[in-house]
């Protein structure tokens, strides 16, 4: 199983995947970790020969920030007001878009994202983000421990 943090850890709540993807490294060995901070297109590359992924990447669709949206990207489309470009040239949405039309997705993709609210050069993480980053951590030791106990 893979892990992949989306992120710019100098944009402020942009740095929420990556965070997540530091928290869980030293902790959770029979999961691999990768940190992606260029552009989203990259996880096509990044996801290729895993069996499970899980995606986790700021977002800014307007929801509080803080809020977690959690989609299964092999069940449905990531919608794109939720996992819109933002500081990416192209967005996770469209990247998990170009992967389907390539047939290059892992067999299962799970997205968080976490809502943002700065993303200003320079800035640290917003408190309702750095809350959420601790709760998405959570959310995906549960999901590492569904898919190694396969249920």
């Amino acid at each position: 199983m893979r892990l992949i943090g989306v992120g710019n850890r100098f944009r402020g709540d942009d740095a929420a995947g990556l965070l997540v993807a530091e928290r869980l490294r030293s902790e959770l060995p029979e999961l691999e970790v990768l940190e992606l901070e260029g552009e989203p297109a990259g996880l096509i590359e990044a996801w290729d020969g895993a069996g499970a992924v899980v995606v986790v990447d700021a977002v800014s669709s307007g929801s509080p920030p803080g809020t977690i949206h959690r989609l299964d990207a092999i069940g449905e489309g990531l919608p794109a007001d939720v996992f819109r470009a933002s500081t990416h040239a192209m967005g996770l949405a469209e990247a998990v878009g170009l992967a389907r039309a390539l047939g290059r997705l892992p067999g299962s993709l799970v997205v968080y994202g976490l809502e943002g609210s700065s993303f200003e050069a320079g800035e640290s993480l917003s408190p309702p983000v750095q809350a959420a980053v601790e709760r998405v951590a959570t959310l995906v030791r549960q999901e590492v421990a569904r898919f190694t106990s396969g249920t």
